[in-house]
């Protein structure tokens, strides 16, 4: 008997070719359950909160394609960019036959009611493709590296949906300038933080400084 992990899985590889034209729905899960030697009943089973949780479970099995191919790269790229790039660029080859399916996940994940998942889902992206690029930032670089990549990987998300360049070569020459633009901006705002930290008073001072005044009653 299939666990409800596998259960979702086999629903939601067969259900795919039906998303494309009924677009993220019961009647495609319950389609694809018909497909898999299911009963169609077994599709609300295995997704109970609807047609989002597959969503989110399609990008999360994307990931982890995404990061195993990274894995098997020999060599990988040498710099941090160019891992970054190539992650984002298997992920995005290895979606290309169910284009449509991500662009309707999308749309659905984009409306109000869901996006606190589609949220998620983006988040769980970024990390991974940080993650398979070697970073383990756990301070506050955390947090900036994957903010500026999630504007970059959804830029690059909607320009690939549309592009007809042969290989999509001009949505990985797309990726190539937004990831160029990112990277330049946390050096500019160390370069900043260099120029003027010596002017800039230590957090520890301005506590005391604080402190002082409130027990001097000029708060």
């Amino acid at each position: 008997m299939m666990t409800n992990s596998q259960l979702q899985e086999t629903i939601l590889k067969a259900a795919l070719t039906h998303v494309a034209f009924d677009g993220w729905t019961m009647k495609a899960l319950e389609a694809g359950a018909t497909d898999a030697g299911l009963p169609p009943e077994d599709a609300a089973r295995a997704f109970p909160r609807g047609p989002a949780e597959a969503v989110v479970l399609h990008s999360a099995l994307a990931d982890a394609d995404m990061t195993a191919a990274m894995a098997a790269l020999d060599p990988p790229p040498a710099r941090t960019a160019d891992k970054v790039a190539m992650a984002i660029r298997l992920r995005l080859e290895a979606a290309a036959p169910n284009r449509e399916a991500v662009r309707l996940g999308l749309g659905l994940l984009a409306r109000p009611q869901y996006a606190p998942l589609g949220l998620k889902a983006l988040s769980r992206t970024v990390d991974a493709v940080w993650r398979s690029a070697g970073d383990r930032s756990a301070d506050f670089n955390w947090y900036t590296k994957r903010g500026l990549l999630a504007a970059v990987y959804v830029a690059t998300v909607n320009f690939w949906l549309d592009d007809k360049s042969d290989g999509s070569a001009d949505s990985w020459a797309f990726l190539d300038r937004r990831l160029a633009d990112a990277m330049r901006l946390p050096m500019k705002a160390k370069g900043m933080l260099q120029k003027f930290g010596g002017g800039l008073p230590r957090p520890s001072r301005v506590a005391k400084h604080l402190k002082r005044r409130r027990m001097a009653g000029s708060w």
